[in-house]
């Protein structure tokens, strides 16, 4: 490869997602891949090592997530370029991921050759936002995000817990759940607590694990 190769950082869980990408960017003229991760620690420390020009970011990772990857890095150098590659279409995935620093964001089920050219665009210095991406963001942008207490109570809902356990768990008063809840199901715009748990996962607010 040249001296003008843009140098890639992939990071995926996935071995085969992670091959997938390789062969894709192997073939370009102008692009080398400079590590791979399978971790956000991982991730971490090779964009420390390698210093990459664009980096390729799952946000499902295990021992650190990818919105931990992304903020460490930026820290450790504000212009870093990373570009969201996931099967996260949540509107709050994404507007998480791009107040953590992420450059764009693009969904696995749209992985083609677009890759390449959003790879280029934000090596160029870019942050191109794919349409269905840029739709769903406009959508969070009219919706009430959840607060982190809400969050917790919602997570444990969909681990099927009860009022009394949920206190238990978040050293609160009963009242206390249901006064979230109540808050819950007006943000999300639901009457129970299947539905609240059915729009929370569809949105991105909790996943399962």
């Amino acid at each position: 490869m040249g001296a003008t190769s843009i140098r890639v950082l992939c990071v995926d869980d996935h071995p085969l997602v992670r091959e997938a990408i390789v062969q894709k960017i192997v073939l370009q003229h102008d692009m080398e891949i400079v590590a791979l991760a399978a971790d956000g620690q991982q991730a971490i420390e090779s964009y420390r090592k390698h210093s990459p020009d664009v980096t390729l970011m799952d946000l499902q990772l295990p021992v650190r997530n990818g919105l931990d990857a992304i903020r460490a890095i930026r820290a450790d150098d504000h212009e870093a370029r990373i570009i969201v590659l996931t099967m996260y279409e949540g509107d709050e995935d994404i507007y998480r991921a791009l107040r953590a620093g992420a450059t764009t964001y693009l969904l696995k089920n749209t992985l083609s050759d677009d890759l390449v050219r959003v790879i280029r665009e934000v090596h160029a210095g870019g942050s191109p936002m794919p349409a269905d991406v840029a739709t769903r963001l406009a959508e969070h942008s009219r919706s009430e995000s959840l607060t982190y207490r809400e969050v917790e109570v919602i997570e444990l809902v969909a681990q099927g817990k009860r009022n009394k356990e949920i206190a238990t768990a978040l050293g609160i008063q009963v009242d206390t759940v249901e006064a979230h809840l109540r808050n819950i199901y007006s943000k999300l715009g639901v009457k129970d607590r299947t539905a609240a748990v059915t729009v929370a996962l569809r949105r991105g607010f909790i996943h399962l694990r």
